[in-house]
């Protein structure tokens, strides 16, 4: 009896579930590099890259261990559009019993898997991810009942669950979250250590010409490429942060500098979606630090509540949700994505260094994407499918499960409060006290109104009078409506005019971008 076991290209992980029980010499494992996978959206050149180099990889691996794979290759003769053309091609040459994969990490393909029993008359067994330390139905059975959902409860009885950072059955420090000590300012001077590098082997130099190649004109390119693309080479990456970076993360994990793109965060999101980390592994390296004394514990729970909340939380939001989430936009926002999305023309100086960095490295952090990319497309009411879009395409971690709730929930508010209890808007001030960007900036961040104002000073207000009545009744923004109401009306006039002025703007240079 054969069985033809599928393994997606974010499923790199020896304990994936469709490979338990496998027969080395029996079972055929499928790999296959898409045409419809690597353009749904344009993905980053450097995203593909990654991604298609991991694959091979672990494909190697799993034929050293015995594995019979097949691997069907994009720079093939005939390249296939599909998972279905791929599994179609396999059983025109096998004799099939049935067919075993791993749920995916989007919706669209769960739907695609859920189509091969009838379209190839064949059973198909679709295990559950169990490299995720919830499941859905532990997601449901906490959800059931909640008037809203908030990570954060999550996270504490996902700290219990696994005991980590416990004493007994209280959080060790006496408290669960210390966010409110990661919002130091950061300093030019800072001497950040570099994030891992690893070296294009000759399977990653042949993907690179692949993606350079055949993805020409998506964004970046693949100079400097220098991803972890094992899982040996990913435990090295996590073990360089915790010993390098972690000390400091959690004191300037929002800080931004401009010229020091990677700060002191971990970078291994992208690691542990494809497979070549574990979650637990993670968290358990970090919170050894902790008790070796290596790290703080305002630095070590900020981390491992990333993965073991945040990271599990959207998840389960997303397959609760589904397919209906995607479609939400509470504020009925139409606008256009700007050009400068893409080609980081623009004369704020925050949106410039983060769009760059994007563009350069796959990359940002999470207050990059948060609190200047989306929340600029918040401010000026871009059409949340554009912005998710654009998020998907542009960094190397995202995948719909975890890209989809943090764009649409917590960046833009598109889900009207069900993931986030309040939108993440905010003026320039913020942006001027974690970052250095706003010293080299066109605009003047302490300037509320006219031509040479900073644009978030006042579209945050015009954002906030534009949607009183959605958000008038947000006890958390109640106090700004306050702050408002008592503004002269001439102050009110030129917040009106200066965003009208700025939008009307930005529309035309989108439409002849």
């Amino acid at each position: 009896m054969t069985v033809l076991r599928i393994i997606l290209g974010d499923q790199l992980s020896g304990k994936i579930s469709s490979l338990s029980g496998a027969e080395s010499q029996q079972d055929i494992i499928l790999m296959c590099e898409v045409i419809a996978e690597a353009t749904y959206v344009k993905h980053h050149k450097k995203k593909l890259a990654f991604i298609f180099s991991a694959m091979r990889h672990f494909a190697e691996e799993l034929r050293v261990k015995g594995y019979r794979v097949d691997y069907i290759r994009l720079d093939q003769d005939a390249p296939l559009h599909s998972l279905t053309e791929a599994i179609e091609q396999v059983l025109a040459t096998h004799k099939v019993d049935h067919i075993i994969t791993t749920e995916p990490g989007e919706y669209r393909v769960l739907m695609e898997q859920k189509s091969w029993a009838e379209t190839f008359g064949l059973p198909v067994f679709i295990r559950p991810d169990t490299r995720f330390l919830c499941d859905h139905a532990e997601f449901e059975r906490w959800s059931a009942g909640r008037k809203s959902l908030r990570m954060e409860y999550f996270y504490r009885d996902m700290r219990k669950k696994f005991a980590v950072l416990m004493e007994g059955d209280q959080p060790v420090g006496g408290q669960w979250n210390f966010d409110s000590d990661n919002r130091k300012s950061p300093q030019p001077s800072f001497d950040v250590p570099d994030t891992y590098h690893s070296a294009p082997d000759a399977i990653t130099r042949d993907v690179l010409h692949l993606v350079e190649t055949q993805f020409a004109d998506h964004m970046g390119d693949t100079s400097q490429f220098h991803f972890a693309v094992t899982a040996a080479q990913a435990r090295a990456a996590l073990t360089q942060f915790i010993e390098e970076r972690l000390p400091y993360f959690g004191d300037f994990q929002d800080a931004m500098i401009q010229g020091k793109p990677w700060m002191y965060h971990a970078h291994i999101g992208l690691y542990l979606n494809v497979g070549l980390l574990l979650p637990l592994d993670c968290i358990t390296a970090a919170e050894q630090a902790y008790r070796d004394q290596k790290a703080p514990l305002n630095a070590v729970e900020g981390f491992i509540r990333q993965i073991l909340g945040w990271r599990e939380f959207v998840r389960g939001i997303y397959w609760q949700k589904m397919p209906d989430y995607a479609e939400l936009n509470f504020f009925e926002a139409k606008r256009a994505l700007p050009a400068f999305y893409w080609d980081a023309d623009t004369k704020m100086n925050c949106m410039h260094q983060s769009v760059t960095e994007t563009a350069q490295n796959a990359y940002a952090h999470h207050i990059q994407r948060l609190m200047v990319l989306g929340n600029f497309a918040l401010l000026a009411g871009i059409d949340p499918r554009q912005v998710n879009d654009w998020f998907l395409s542009v960094y190397a971690d995202a995948f719909e499960w975890v890209e989809l709730p943090n764009v649409t929930g917590m960046a833009l508010f598109a889900d009207g409060g069900l993931l986030a209890s309040k939108p993440y808007a905010s003026g320039g001030t913020y942006i001027n006290k974690m970052s250095n960007y706003c010293k080299g900036c066109s605009y003047k961040v302490n300037q509320k109104s006219g031509p040479d104002a900073c644009p978030f000073n006042y579209l945050y207000w015009d954002f906030l009078d534009r949607n009183r009545e959605k958000l008038g009744n947000n006890h958390r923004v109640g106090m700004m409506y306050k702050v408002y109401d008592r503004m002269a009306d001439d102050k009110k006039q030129a917040i009106y005019y200066d965003s009208s002025a700025f939008l009307l703007d930005l529309d035309a240079k989108t439409k002849t971008g």
